[in-house]
């Protein structure tokens, strides 16, 4: 039986296979991020999660596999200098003792297309570099990542002290977390829930059309 695209390409990523990965997503007919995103490096990186979960891999392999994806995704969208400096801003960033940061960093990426400047802080970033950051910046959308349950707490401490700053920033929760629980108790009314990637670009497009449309 014939592998899928996604199995390709998760055993790419397990092999720590740069090269191979790159040539493989170049190759497909449909160079959309969206479509990149949704169809083969979603997919590919929760296969590798089930993987791990059934312990069929090891931990360093898991480590490898999402080093080379966040690898290909660096490579593959490179912010042009000609898209610096736009005249919205956003910023992205996991909480702190979160490690998963692949999700928000594709909708980071989403941003970027549409010509936003973004700052991306990746994994595990304490709250209070984060206001310092949000202060300075002042970014009009603050996105957040949340995977592991027992951070909900700390989930809810971000959104509240991030929502608080004067220029009051949209604040925009996903992650694992997003689609398998509900987030409402720990948002304070204060934050949108993101569930998939999907939403991330519908929500986007719409409140760049009301910006322009106000």
């Amino acid at each position: 039986m014939a592998i899928s695209d996604v199995e390709k390409l998760a055993r790419l990523f397990l092999d720590g296979n740069h090269a191979e990965a790159m040539r493989f997503i170049k190759q497909q007919p449909n160079q959309s991020r969206m479509v990149l995103f949704r169809d083969l490096f979603t997919p590919a990186m929760y296969l590798i999660g089930e993987l791990w979960e059934n312990n069929e891999i090891s931990v360093a392999d898991e480590h490898l596999a999402t080093g080379v994806c966040d690898f290909v995704l660096s490579r593959l969208f490179q912010v042009s200098e000609e898209k610096m400096g736009g005249n919205n801003k956003a910023m992205f960033l996991c909480l702190q003792g979160e490690q998963h940061y692949l999700g928000i960093k594709m909708i980071n990426s989403l941003f970027e297309e549409r010509d936003w400047e973004t700052k991306y802080y990746g994994a595990s970033l304490p709250l209070e570099y984060a206001l310092k950051s949000a202060l300075q910046w002042k970014p009009e959308v603050i996105g957040l990542s949340v995977s592991i349950v027992y951070n909900l707490p700390v989930l809810k401490n971000y959104v509240r002290t991030l929502a608080a700053l004067p220029h009051k920033p949209v604040i925009l929760i996903g992650g694992r977390l997003a689609n398998k629980y509900d987030l409402e108790p720990y948002t304070n009314n204060q934050g949108i829930i993101i569930n998939n990637l999907e939403q991330a670009e519908k929500w986007l497009d719409e409140y760049v059309e009301k910006r322009i449309n106000a």
